[in-house]
This record gives C-alpha cells, sequence and structure tokens, in this order.
C-alpha cells in the first residue's frame, strides 16, 4: 500500500473531524439560558431530530457490532429485532410525548416529580445517569478498535496481520482523543450542535455502509458485483437451513415439548420473533420514553406532533440501517471463506481489518470518516443529555436555585466535561477487560447494562402514563428496587455474584445460597427490560397516589399545557 493512498485516507478523515468541530462550534456557543442549550429553544426542524435520533441510536456499537452479529450468527436474525423497535416507537408517539409537552419538562424525569414526587423522580434520574454513563462508556471502546487499527496502518505501516492487540493502551488513547474532540463542541454547542452535526454524521454513515456492500459484492465477484452475488451463493444456502434469517425460537424445540419448555426456551434466546415483538417493544419503549439521551432531542420539536413524526419515521428508517450493517456481516463470512490469511482474532473487528485491508483508496477515508461519525453522533447525544439532567435534576435544585441562566448554562457545560471523563474511564476500563479477553462481544453488554435500569424506569413512567392514581413516591422506591433486583436474579449475574463470593470466602460456604437453580429460567439480554418494566409497575400499583399529588398534577397541566398541543 503506497504512502500516497495512506496520506489521501488520512487527509480526509482529519477534514472530517476538522469540518464536524468547526460546524459545532460555531452553533448554540451564544445559547444564554438552559432551555436554549439544552432543547434548542424548542424550534428545531421534525427531520433534523430525525437525523440526530439516527445518529444518536446508531452508535459505532451498530457500525462494527451489527456486521459481528451477521458474522457471529452466519445470518440476518439480529435485524428481526427491527420489529419490536417500530412498535415500541409508535407506542411512546402516542403515549409519551404529548405529557412531556403539556407539562413542558426540561428532562422527562421532571414528569415524574410532577406525577408521583421528589424522590420518585431522583431514583430514576440517578439511574438515567449510571446507566448512560456505562452503557455509553462500554460503545465509547469500539471505534478505539478502528482508530487503533487505523494507527497501525497509517503510523507504523504495519502490513497483513491485524491480531488484536493484547495491550490496552493504545485503545485507550484513542478513546480519550475522540473524547476530547467531541466533548469541546457538544460542551460548547448544546444540544443545536449536537443535533445539527447529528445531520451529517447520520447520511455520512448510512452512505458509507452503502458504500461498503458494494465494495465487498465487487471483491467477492472478482470485480463483478453480479457475481458477488452469486458468491454469496456458495456460503448463504447452508446458513438458511440451519438456522434460517427469521428464528421464531422454536426449531430447537421437541415435538412434544410442554409450555414450561417452550415459556423457559423463549427467554433464553436472544433473537426470536417473539422476542422481536415483544421484548424489544418494552426495550424501545423504555429507550425512547424514558431515556433522557434520546427523548431530549425530541423535545427539541415545536410541538408533540412533530416530535411523534421526527421518531417514528426514524423506526422506519432504522430497518434497512439494521439490514445493511448486518448484511455486511453475512458478506464477510463469504469474504473471509476466499481470504482465510485476513481472518482476524476477534470478532469485532471482522469489519474493521477489511475496512482498513482491502478497501480502496478514498472509499476506506470516507468509510472509516462514517465510523467516526456514529461514535461522535451517540457520544455528543449522550454527554448532553447527561451534562441537562445532572443540572436540571440535581444541580439546580439543591445548589443552583436563585441563580441566574447563564450560572446554569456554565454547570451544564462543567458537568459535559465530568460525564465526559467518566466515560473514558469507563471505555478504557472495557479495553482493559477486552484485551484481557479478546470473545466479548460489544452489543449485548452494551443493551445488558442499559436493560438492567431501563426496565424498572418505564415501569414507573407506564404507571404514571397509564394510570391517574396509583403510586405513589413512597411506594415507588419499593417498586422500582424490586425491579431492579428481579432483572438482577433472572439474569443469572445474583449467582455469579454468589458462585464468586464462594470462591473467595470458601469457608463460609455454608452461609451463601446454591448456585442458579435449574428451574428458574436465565433470561437473555432482550427480555431484561420488560421483565423489569412488569415487576415495577406490578408492585407500584399496589399503592394509591395521595389524592392532593394528584391535584396538584392536574394544576400544573392545565396552567403549563403548551399552546400547540
Amino acid at each position: 500500500m503506497s504512502n500516497t493512498a495512506l496520506l489521501i485516507d488520512a487527509a480526509i478523515i482529519v477534514s472530517y473531524f476538522v469540518a464536524i468541530t468547526t460546524i459545532g462550534l460555531t452553533i448554540g456557543r451564544r445559547d444564554r439560558n438552559l432551555e436554549e442549550y439544552a432543547l434548542g429553544g424548542r424550534r428545531v426542524p421534525w427531520w433534523a431530530v430525525m437525523a440526530s435520533i439516527i445518529a444518536a441510536e446508531t452508535s459505532a456499537a451498530t457500525f462494527l457490532g451489527a456486521p459481528a452479529e451477521g458474522f457471529t450468527t452466519r445470518g440476518m436474525t439480529y435485524v428481526q429485532l427491527t420489529l419490536g423497535l417500530i412498535l415500541g416507537r409508535v407506542l411512546v408517539g402516542y403515549i409519551f410525548l404529548k405529557p412531556y409537552y403539556d407539562y413542558r419538562v426540561y428532562t422527562v424525569y421532571d414528569y415524574l416529580a410532577i406525577r408521583f414526587g421528589e424522590r420518585t423522580k431522583n431514583y430514576i434520574s440517578a439511574l438515567f445517569l449510571m446507566m448512560r454513563v456505562l452503557a455509553s462508556g462500554v460503545r465509547l471502546y469500539v471505534p478505539s478498535l478502528v482508530m487503533v487499527l487505523a494507527w497501525r496502518l497509517f503510523v507504523r505501516g504495519e502490513p497483513v496481520q491485524y491480531a488484536h492487540l493484547a495491550s490496552w493502551e493504545p485503545y485507550a488513547a484513542a478513546i480519550i482523543l475522540l473524547t476530547a474532540i467531541t466533548c469541546i463542541y457538544t460542551l460548547l454547542g448544546g444540544i443545536k450542535a449536537v443535533i445539527w452535526t447529528d445531520v451529517i454524521q447520520a447520511a455520512l454513515m448510512f452512505s458509507s455502509a452503502l458504500i461498503a456492500i458494494v465494495t465487498l459484492l465487487v471483491h467477492l465477484g472478482g470485480g463483478d458485483i453480479f457475481a458477488g452475488f452469486a458468491a454469496i451463493g456458495q456460503y448463504v444456502p447452508e446458513m438458511a437451513q440451519r438456522n434460517g434469517y427469521f428464528l421464531t425460537g422454536f426449531e430447537s424445540l421437541p415435538a412434544d415439548a410442554d409450555a414450561s419448555q417452550i415459556f423457559r426456551t423463549l427467554l433464553e434466546t436472544k433473537y426470536t420473533l417473539p422476542a422481536a415483538l415483544i421484548a424489544v417493544t418494552a426495550l424501545n419503549m423504555a429507550a425512547f420514553g424514558t431515556d433522557q439521551d434520546m427523548v431530549q432531542r425530541m423535545l427539541t420539536a415545536s410541538d408533540h406532533r412533530k416530535s411523534r413524526r421526527s421518531l417514528i419515521t426514524a423506526a422506519l428508517m432504522d430497518v434497512p440501517i439494521a439490514a445493511a450493517f448486518t448484511f455486511i456481516g453475512v458478506l464477510l463470512i463469504a469474504f473471509y471463506a476466499q481470504r482465510p490469511e485476513l481472518m482476524p482474532s476477534k470478532p469485532n473487528d471482522v469489519f474493521g481489518v477489511y475496512i482498513l485491508k482491502v478497501m480502496p483508496v478514498v472509499v476506506r477515508g470516507f468509510v472509516l470518516a462514517g465510523v467516526f461519525a456514529t461514535a461522535m453522533g451517540s457520544l455528543s447525544a449522550a454527554l448532553n443529555a447527561l451534562a441537562t439532567s445532572a443540572t436540571n435534576d440535581w444541580y439546580i435544585p439543591y445548589f443552583g436555585r436563585g441563580r441566574d441562566e447563564r450560572h446554569h448554562v456554565a454547570a451544564a457545560r462543567v458537568f459535559t466535561f465530568v460525564f465526559a471523563v467518566l466515560m473514558v474511564l469507563v471505555a478504557v476500563g472495557f479495553a482493559y477487560a477486552n484485551a484481557r479477553n479478546p470473545k466479548l462481544t460489544i452489543i449485548p453488554i452494551a443493551l445488558g447494562i442499559a436493560g438492567y435500569m431501563l426496565g424498572p424506569m418505564l415501569g414507573v413512567f407506564l404507571l404514571g402514563m397509564l394510570t391517574r392514581a396509583r403510586g405513589s413516591d413512597r411506594g415507588n422506591m419499593y417498586a422500582i428496587s424490586v425491579g431492579l433486583a428481579a432483572v438482577f436474579v433472572l439474569s443469572g449475574r445474583f449467582f455469579e455474584l454468589l458462585d464468586w463470593l464462594r470462591g473467595r470466602f470458601s469457608n463460609s460456604a455454608a452461609l451463601i445460597a446454591p448456585s442458579h437453580p435449574e428451574w428458574l429460567p436465565h433470561i437473555e439480554f432482550t427480555w431484561y427490560v420488560l421483565i423489569g418494566a412488569l415487576a415495577t409497575a406490578l408492585v407500584g400499583a399496589l399503592v394509591r397516589t395521595p389524592p392532593p399529588v394528584t391535584a396538584a398534577a392536574a394544576a400544573r397541566r392545565a396552567a403549563q399545557s403548551s399552546p400547540n398541543s
């Protein structure tokens, strides 16, 4: 590979970083109050909000993780999860968004304070802050994989072999660099910088995926794209016969299976049609109805109808996006069958190695910029949402009451930096763990972390949205804790903790409960949210909302209802 080709690709990547940072720094830097900084004055066009939603949810974990899922599962089964994605967002659009606009909330957790009380708001807000730092921190590790591979190619000039590095330090350096660039324009530009850079990043991301598919087909066909489709046929039939493109979840069951066996199999299988239609619907209701990271950009639209339009349109766009990235993984199966000498040791590297080693000059630079675009889009959104929640839900009520709006904006910028540092620590920790265990995959971990906390969050919001007088501030403390415990036990993590304690304190083994009982299902991460939400909502519904709280919420809604509602 010539030095000229490397310089051209490097120039494309550097130009992208310079352009996106310049745009981010020039938009929103004059924000004078928290509504401008956090919600863009509620004047952002619906189509820009849609693009921002796509950019935020399509992280680098999707860009590299979805091809890895297609590669490791040897099919398109991952795509079927988008069925519940659409249904979940339709429900959010028609249940959640209007109350948020009626109450003119800054964060969705303001709604909980109005409906139940401050303790419910604080508990859920704290869960969000913890969840988003952990989940986004894990995702932040993903682009460092490609950045390190690019560094080894562009700077060190390493040839064909791209084995996973045993050292975690290069990944840490890449994580810090990417976070620093994103933090600067997010900190200064606020939500408007996030959304308008997301519009560019979403277009770049999807374009680069389509380009990657074309180049893979060309390589498989020896220069003929139609021959490339024919080449896939040598490998796809075997996959389809073995596990199908869409799993119902019943394929491995014996003919005489009873109801308990069927139920257990569904809960213990992550990619099935029931999971897509039921569990993923709950997951998306939680992510787009209760997670400030996603909801915040929807609140920048002028009214709930335009917000709903942006959300549902983004959901429809997610189907071809997920299919494109997963199809890349299927194509890579055929590619590495033809070129086994290029096969990386780590599933998460299958797409990154192809980009860096095989893609032609210019195309490679463009696709690499797409990887970084997805990473920066989701990272900037998370940083802004975390800063907004910390400022609005914690700093202003307890430390900044009575201070002017400029002070509140300054506090949000400080929190942006603080959360950037925390995410870097999480991402570096995951890089260290992945260096020790290269077989760790990203999507189940990132979604699993979110699933633990999103379930109880969804349960409380559903209690507030679907009932008028069930749930109380004190009762919700117990309900949320029960929801967290239910997921912790049924996911198997509780018993893993017991096994670890048994190993550390073997002399006290008799005092520790036995390992995971055989009769208890070991649920997959796709079901975490549904289980947590049901447990929380059922326990919370046992307590009645105090009448003064219900009356105060009704009065607040009447006084602050949006004129555009």
